[in-house]
């Protein structure tokens, strides 16, 4: 797991300022502290130094000039004490801005990252959607990114700290005492390593805390949609205890990373502490053996902390924002991922459908092909063949959802098409039939009287449109394709197995239907295996199943 990832830069710009914005103030932030330091040394000096007994203290005039050089003189104090405010005022402001930064730039930054994600979902083929599980993709797109806000807000002020205070506090104290600077830069490195060590065990203890994370949305998104079955048949119970299960999983690992959490800030303390205590015992030996400033002395030790610090907290930071790292990874697997390839030539909203030697393979075995025929404007061909045989795989193709891999597909630039599956959501019947578009009240009468469905268009769906027979959902759905096709003035229409839970009665219907888009000038291609379609068809193309 990376502190920094680059593609967080390239994919949410905000990002950017953070980090620019940040590194001035955290300079400016790091002026101050050396200011401070140096003023409050100055003015300890000043105070400390005309109460010691040098001759008895240090045992020689040369050893007492030597521990009171630099210094200034009770007669700066006033100057030192206004310096000191001065640079602790700016210290906050720096600290203040640098919060705030952070803080309004995690928001801009969940939200171009949770834009470029769901233009990437909606570049993606229904195929990759039906492997994804939409409770983990809800889950990134939700809880995952919300959690970016503890890695703005806590560690990325750190980072920034830590990559420009870190360095000049240390070069600081290389000019002011360089044994005191060598001895850091030489105990300095031992922290990361263990940052990198501790990292390392957490990546995959938070790994563990995502993935039950999501499985535990998965569950709980499979009861609420099976929530009426459940009731019906009294198993209610059963998946409560399985719910329960599963949230107590996820509550132990996420136990399990808060004590690494707190195991890793201890180690990090302890080394950060004895790094201090190293350098302050030598520090303090010259400073007793008189071969050491005061003012200096106190200003190194002053500094010394204020050099660890950054590293210390940045380590702990990290830790704390590990669940929003984790989820950012994910959305950049999203982002990444590349779109699916426009295999379709664009014949004109005049020239029908055209497959010429089409073939489409997987994993090396051929799934569709080669296929060649078309489909005029006017014209109802009915694809037909056993299951298995790839036709929804070649319709697929079509509108693009598929990559072939040799041959030539023309279509119209506009395609009205409905699948096996309804695709209904959760809303009205008019809402479904429009699909996004402000329903237009006389077109969605037209097209459900025109699938023969006798329904009240502001009649109200449940999920996934609870509250239908399985015919009247594929109904509505057709209904869909054709208000879309009047609505687009889309050049054809291609339906996949739309009366499979319809009668004969209602079939009929919907080969009138199609029928009649047809003599409106669209290409019709339709899979089936209904005789009512296919007999209402001008032509038939059959498809075998491939060894």
């Amino acid at each position: 797991m990376k502190p920094l990832d680059p593609r967080l830069l390239r994919y949410a710009r905000a990002s950017r300022g953070v980090f620019g914005f940040g590194a001035v103030l955290g300079v400016l932030r790091t002026v101050a502290i050396v200011a401070w330091c140096w003023c409050l040394a100055h003015a300890i000096a000043a105070l400390a130094l005309p109460a010691l007994a040098f001759p008895d203290l240090f045992g020689s005039p040369d050893a007492a000039g030597r521990v009171a050089e630099g210094d200034l003189g009770a007669a700066a104090l006033p100057l030192l004490l206004a310096g000191g405010a001065v640079a602790v005022a700016v210290r906050a402001g720096a600290s203040w801005g640098m919060d705030v930064l952070a803080a309004r730039g995690a928001i801009r930054v969940k939200g171009q990252l949770r834009s470029r994600a769901l233009d990437a979902l909606d570049g993606r083929s229904p195929e990759w959607a039906a492997r994804r599980s939409d409770a983990e993709t809800a889950t990134v797109l939700g809880r995952g990114l919300d959690a970016l806000d503890g890695y703005f807000s806590a560690y990325v002020p750190q980072l920034i700290l830590t990559a420009c205070a870190t360095p000049i506090l240390v070069l600081t104290m290389l000019l002011a005492d360089p044994t005191s600077g060598i001895i850091v830069c030489i105990v300095f490195p031992v922290i990361p390593v263990f940052m990198v060590l501790i990292g390392l065990a957490t990546q995959s203890v938070q790994d563990r805390q995502w993935e039950q994370l999501q499985r535990l949305s998965t569950s709980f998104l499979d009861v609420i949609e099976g929530l009426t079955t459940l009731k019906i048949f009294r198993r209610e119970d059963r998946q409560r205890a399985r719910i329960e299960r599963e949230t107590e999983e996820y509550r132990r690992r996420t136990v399990k990373v808060l004590r690494v959490t707190f195991l890793s800030g201890f180690v990090l303390d302890l080394a950060g502490t004895f790094s201090i205590a190293l350098v302050a015992v030598t520090v303090g030996t010259r400073l007793v053996a008189g071969e050491f400033p005061l003012a200096l002395g106190i200003f190194v030790l002053l500094l010394l902390p204020e050099a660890f610090i950054p590293i210390r907290q940045v380590g702990a930071a990290f830790h704390a924002s590990t669940e929003g790292l984790t989820a950012a990874q994910r959305i950049f697997d999203i982002i990444e991922r590349p779109e699916r390839a426009m295999s379709v030539r664009d014949a004109g909203p005049s020239a029908g459908i055209a497959f010429a030697d089409v073939r489409v393979q997987r994993a090396g075995d051929i799934v569709v092909g080669p296929v060649t025929f078309s489909v005029a404007p006017g014209e109802v061909v009915a694809l037909t063949g056993p299951s298995g045989a790839g036709k929804s795989t070649l319709v697929s193709a079509l509108l693009g959802f598929v990559e072939i891999d040799s041959g030539t597909v023309l279509g119209p630039p506009d395609v009205a098409w409905t699948g096996q599956r309804p695709g209904l959501l959760q809303g009205t019947v008019a809402e479904n039939v429009a699909l996004g578009a402000e329903p237009d009240d006389a077109l969605v009468d037209r097209a459900l009287a025109a699938v023969g469905l006798d329904l009240d268009p502001r009649r109200a769906l449940g999920v996934a449109g609870t509250g239908l027979s399985g015919g009247q959902a594929q109904r509505v759905a057709v209904a869909r394709c054709l208000y879309r096709a009047w609505t687009r003035d889309a050049g054809a229409v291609v339906l996949d197995e739309p009366s499979s839970a319809l009668d004969r009665a209602s079939e009929s219907r919907i080969a009138a239907a199609l029928q009649a888009e047809a003599h409106a000038g669209r290409a019709v291609l339709v899979i089936s295996h209904r005789d009512a379609l296919i007999e209402a068809a001008h032509r038939t193309v059959s498809m075998g199943v491939h060894a």
